[in-house]
């Protein structure tokens, strides 16, 4: 594939046109996360490489026990007990 424009962010536009709606949709969500500075934190983000303490496993062990017996709880079920919906979240500002 060939393409004429020798300027990337023209070559991208030219990319774009291309793409089904599907693309565009990956590709926008991609776009985000690029410019996002949160998302680049994450992204460059080490590891974390601490050792669980005791207590922590026995957490996760519990939950893991707890979830061969019961069915999980939806998020929407635990967004309503809190008394919150997904679009505040989706919508939050962090006080300046």
């Amino acid at each position: 594939m060939a393409y004429a424009a020798t300027n990337p962010k023209q070559q991208a536009h030219e990319f774009i046109d291309k793409m089904s709606v599907g693309q565009v949709v990956a590709a926008v969500g991609l776009f985000r996360a690029m410019l996002d500075p949160v998302e680049i934190a994450l992204a460059n983000a080490p590891l974390d490489d601490e050792p669980l303490t005791v207590e922590e496993i026995k957490a996760l062990d519990a939950s893991r026990e707890w979830l061969k017996h019961n069915e999980g709880i939806p998020h929407e079920q635990v967004l309503a007990e809190l008394g919150i919906t997904q679009e505040e979240i989706d919508n939050y500002k962090e006080p300046q």
